[in-house]
Formats: structure tokens, C-alpha cells, sequence
């Protein structure tokens, strides 16, 4: 008797507790279409005053194709899908809105990146991974506001294959990097030896003629940055960017080191009369530059050991570009020479100035060093 009972009093409440939901349920779908029915009216009587607005020499058009976009959504933002008619004496033209300036540390960077140069590379390859980039090597990021205008410039003879594994890397590590830049490559014509800083000088002034830069970025064109990290623009001192390349067995060979990719603001380049013209063959020309530096009252900074790491493709050293016998006397004697050779000094003769889809080329004579003085 009791089981029945109690089973009569389940089945009861189970019954009210359905009701109860049933009646739930019923005022939901009320209110549900009652205000669907509301933003319905309002849609179509804000399309029929579109319509009698088109009629009046009004035309509206709306593009309900976003990507991810659901009919919930489109009717969430239909206020702002279909803006009010209002007279023409009192149309405004919406104001555009203003590109923020670019983050110190930007959102896309990567890290540590794995370099290697065994896969064959093309100048086609390297213009379809970067359809952005524009005439003469060109990028300016498009959803902020760069706080520098960056020229890299590349000292180059002979080096093709080379080039195109930096342009295959570099490009869009500048791009993650949100900076504006533009790639030139100076090339020196003629089988004389080798002077890499009076091509960069070469580059600072040819540069400025094709647009205004802030900063100036000189790189050899055979060392790949590891670490995307590895800001690509200039700082309140002159900046060493390679400072743990492979060959050196990633550690920086030696305090003064300034070698590989550096770079200087246009106000610390003039500072210190660019760099000097009559280093030819290899070596020297980079201590010089650091000489300059630190008799100017500035010193040289650098990343961390992590992030300034790179990778060199390996070569024989050039012909017409072998050792400077010279350079240990012009080192020890840059507070002599500075204000005399430098950017003020520079002379040279452009013979081709061309804008590549990748970068901007520009071929120079930069004439031929003296004659070495005669040891009896």
C-alpha cells in the first residue's frame, strides 16, 4: 500500500514538473519571436525607405558575403548595415580612420627559425613568397604606422646565388617585423679589388635620393639572420646586429667587432663622416667604423647573444678581394683620417640605377685603390 502511494506522488510530480517546463518553454518562443518580429520590421521598413531613398537618386549597397558571417550576426549589426536616410544638405563624408603606430614588439614574430641552403633557390620562388613586397624591393606595412623609413644596403659583386637566399629569408622576416624598408644593392663594376665600405657610402647617398630614410641598415649579403627577434631598425646608439655568426662558433670574436650587419640612424652616420673610402681589399674597414663610433662619444650596442645569431653561406674568399696589408696602420690611425675620408670625400659614377621586382640594383665605378708603396 505504501509503494503504491508513494508512486502515485512520483507520477504526480513528474507530471508538474513537465508542465511547468512545457510552460517554460511556450513563453521563451513568445518572447523569442516577439522580438525577432521586432528587428524584422525594422529591417524591412529601413529597406523600404532604401528603396524610396534610391528612387530619390540614393543608392545603397551592402556586402552580406563576410567571411564567417551567420544571419544571427547580420542581424545584430543591421544598424549599422543600414544606416538611416537622411537629407543631403546634412551628409557628412565618414572621416578615415587613423593607422596606429606600429608595436615595439610586433605580434608575428617567430623566434628562433631554421636556416639552410641545400634546397635550390629562384628569383621567380622568392617573388611569389612575397607578393607584397613592391618595385625596387619595397614594403610599407599597411595596418600601421612604422616609426623609422629603413634603407638596407647591400655591398655586392658576384654573388647571385647568394643574393637570392638573402632576399628569400630577409623579405619576410622584415615584413613579421612591421618595418617600412627598401633593399639596394650596390654593385661594384670592373675586377679592381674589392672596397665594401665606399660601396656603402654609395649606398647612404644613392638611397636618400631615391627617398627620405631615418635609418640605414649595411649587411653583407652572405650572413641570415637566425632569430626574427633581431629588430631590423635603428636605436638611440649605433647597433651590431651579427654579433654570433656560425663561423665564429656563435660568440663574438672580439670587443671592437663591428663586422656583417650594422646599423646607424642618418644623424649618428653623418656623425662620424660615414665610413672610410680607402679601405680596399678585405678586412679593416669595420674596426675603422668602430673607431669612429667611439671617438664620437657613442658606443655600440647589441642583442642579446641568443637573438643576434647567424648563419653565413659558405664561399671561397673572392678574387680581387684578398687582405688588406694595410689595414692595421689605417686602424691605429683613424683619429687622423676620419674627418678627411668619409661620406664627405666620396666619390664615384653611377652607371645603372634599376628597380627589381625584389630590390633596387645600382652599379657604380668607384675607381681603383693606389698604387701599394714599393718595399726595397
Amino acid at each position: 500500500m505504501t509503494r503504491l502511494m508513494l508512486g502515485r506522488t512520483l507520477e504526480r510530480i513528474c507530471k508538474a514538473v513537465l508542465l511547468l517546463c512545457l510552460v517554460h518553454f511556450v513563453i521563451m518562443m513568445i518572447l523569442y519571436f516577439d522580438v525577432y518580429s521586432q528587428r524584422f520590421d525594422q529591417i524591412f521598413s529601413r529597406f523600404n525607405n532604401g528603396r524610396n531613398a534610391s528612387r530619390n537618386g540614393h543608392h545603397y549597397y551592402y556586402n552580406l558575403s563576410r567571411p564567417n558571417a551567420t544571419f544571427a550576426s547580420y542581424l545584430a549589426t543591421a544598424d549599422q548595415l543600414l544606416p538611416s536616410v537622411r537629407p543631403e544638405g546634412n551628409h557628412t563624408p565618414p572621416t578615415a580612420k587613423p593607422i596606429p603606430p606600429c608595436p615595439e614588439i610586433p605580434p608575428g614574430l617567430v623566434g628562433r627559425l631554421l636556416i639552410e641552403f641545400a634546397s635550390q633557390m629562384t628569383m621567380e620562388r622568392v617573388q611569389k613568397e612575397n607578393p607584397n613586397v613592391t618595385e625596387g624591393g619595397k614594403y610599407t606595412p599597411p595596418d600601421c604606422r612604422a616609426k623609422q623609413k629603413v634603407a638596407i644596403i647591400i655591398p655586392f659583386r658576384h654573388r647571385d646565388n647568394h643574393l637570392k637566399y638573402w632576399l628569400h629569408y630577409l623579405h619576410p622576416i622584415l615584413r613579421r617585423q612591421k618595418i617600412d624598408y627598401a633593399i639596394y644593392i650596390i654593385t661594384q663594376l670592373g675586377e679592381d679589388t674589392f672596397n665594401r665600405a665606399k660601396l656603402l657610402n654609395v649606398g647612404y647617398t644613392e638611397a636618400l635620393k631615391d627617398a627620405e630614410y631615418d635609418c640605414f641598415i649595411f649587411s653583407d649579403v652572405d650572413l641570415i639572420p637566425m632569430d626574427d627577434r633581431n629588430l631590423y631598425h635603428c636605436y638611440d646608439q649605433p647597433r651590431h646586429f651579427a654579433i654570433a655568426m656560425d663561423k665564429f662558433g656563435f660568440r663574438l670574436p672580439y670587443a671592437g667587432y663591428f663586422g656583417g650587419v650594422s646599423g646607424l640612424s642618418k644623424k649618428q652616420f653623418l656623425k662620424i663622416n660615414g665610413f672610410p673610402n680607402e679601405y680596399w681589399g678585405w678586412g679593416g674597414e669595420d674596426d675603422d667604423i668602430y673607431n669612429r663610433i667611439t671617438l664620437n662619444g657613442m658606443k655600440v650596442v647589441r642583442p642579446d647573444v641568443r637573438i643576434g645569431r647567424y648563419r653565413m653561406i659558405k664561399h671561397e674568399r673572392d678574387k680581387h678581394n684578398e687582405p688588406n696589408p694595410q689595414r692595421f696602420n689605417k686602424i691605429q690611425n683613424t683619429k687622423n683620417t676620419m674627418k678627411r675620408d668619409g661620406i664627405s670625400t666620396l666619390t664615384y659614377r653611377v652607371l645603372q640605377f634599376k628597380k627589381y621586382p625584389l630590390y633596387t640594383n645600382i652599379s657604380v665605378e668607384i675607381g681603383k685603390p693606389p698604387p701599394r708603396p714599393f718595399r726595397g
